[in-house]
């Protein structure tokens, strides 16, 4: 299937009934007076988040959404049914944006999670509300108001636990192909990864977590060089991220300066998103040349705080010892977001009190 996380849709709620001129003419009803009922509520227009979902192809072809339009008023006091509400599904992790104004208008986070992205009009009204004293024999009544109608831009952004990032050809599917039942393609090219991975890595019994390979990311990566900006994006969810370096003499890169550089991307794109922690892992200890580069790696990055782990993604060296480090840094930070929660709750209530 085609990953799209990006679409442009127009989205119109149904239009309202119109409400109806009657008048009851029943053969023992003298004088019968107005019958006309209300017109009823158009559809509106809602954007559901659905976790079976995983890119938003379908909307791409399907850029016009209407709500269903309600029913004309009738006589005998009879309302319009109300129109369908036009639901469309969507991936988990969409963010709605007013195409217009740039406005955010919903985030939808999990599975369920539903946003009205335009209303439909109201009903027209009937002749029975015009009567009065003066005026036994109504004849005025009134349309139904059309849809709210709006241009959306729909971001889609993965939901994972960790995001893997690095320079092209570093190692990130074959890691990711190693650690969990993904299947990326790999090859001994630039930009093998065209878009996001999502896979599922067991710890033990009852524990795992989310692992997202993004595409390689290059300098000038914030100004949209290589595949850039498209993808950054979703690495923003992401609690930890998984700094992956080549040290393949081979490939003619230096990873202390891929490191940097990196980095240096990530603080122009989002600077929260640099800040978010990192564990270091130096791939490809296969290679004899690679294993003698790591201790100067370890020492330079030791040096600016980083802690290093030697792996390789093709023989699985190292990677229990990675995926335990992963997930106890996840706990950590689970932890600290409970706390942090705990934390205001108790600031909230004593605001209250």
């Amino acid at each position: 299937m085609k990953f799209i996380d990006e679409v442009k849709i127009l989205a119109i709620g149904g239009a309202g009934g119109n409400g109806c001129m009657a008048f009851r003419r029943e053969k023992y009803v003298p004088r019968g007076g107005p019958s006309g009922g209300d017109g009823g509520r158009g559809g509106h227009v809602i954007l559901r988040a659905d976790r079976g979902l995983t890119t938003l192809l379908d909307l791409k072809y399907r850029p016009r959404l209407v709500g269903e339009r309600g029913e004309h008023g009738r006589g005998s006091e009879q309302y319009g049914r109300g129109g369908d509400d036009l639901v469309a599904r969507v991936p988990v992790g969409t963010i709605v944006h007013d195409a217009d104004t740039g406005e955010r208008l919903a985030d939808l986070d999990h599975d369920g999670a539903e946003a009205v992205v335009s209303r439909g009009g109201r009903g027209g009204l009937g002749n029975i509300h015009f009567k009065s004293s003066t005026n036994q024999a109504p004849r005025h009544t009134t349309p139904g108001e059309p849809g709210e109608e709006r241009q959306l831009r729909l971001e889609l952004r993965l939901l994972a636990d960790v995001g893997v990032l690095g320079f092209p050809n570093a190692g990130k599917s074959s890691l990711i192909g190693r650690l969990s039942a993904a299947r990326p393609k790999i090859g001994d090219y630039p930009f093998t990864t065209l878009v996001p991975q999502l896979g599922v890595v067991r710890v033990d019994e009852g524990s795992s977590f989310v692992i997202a390979d993004v595409p390689g990311l290059i300098e000038g990566a914030h100004q949209g060089t290589g595949l850039g900006t498209r993808f950054l994006r979703h690495l923003s969810r992401t609690a930890l991220l998984l700094h992956v370096l080549d040290l393949s003499p081979a490939s003619g890169r230096d990873p202390i300066h891929d490191f940097a550089v990196i980095n240096r991307e990530l603080e122009l794109a989002d600077p929260e998103l640099a800040a978010k922690p990192q564990i270091v892992a130096a791939n490809k200890l296969d290679l004899a040349e690679a294993r003698e580069r790591f201790p100067e790696v370890v020492a330079a990055l030791a040096a600016r705080g980083h802690a290093v782990l030697g792996i390789s993604a093709a023989t699985g060296e190292g990677l229990p010892e990675l995926v335990r480090a992963i997930a106890r840094a996840l706990d950590e930070l689970r932890r600290e977001a409970a706390q942090t929660a705990c934390a205001d709750d108790r600031a909230e209530d004593g605001l209250r009190g």
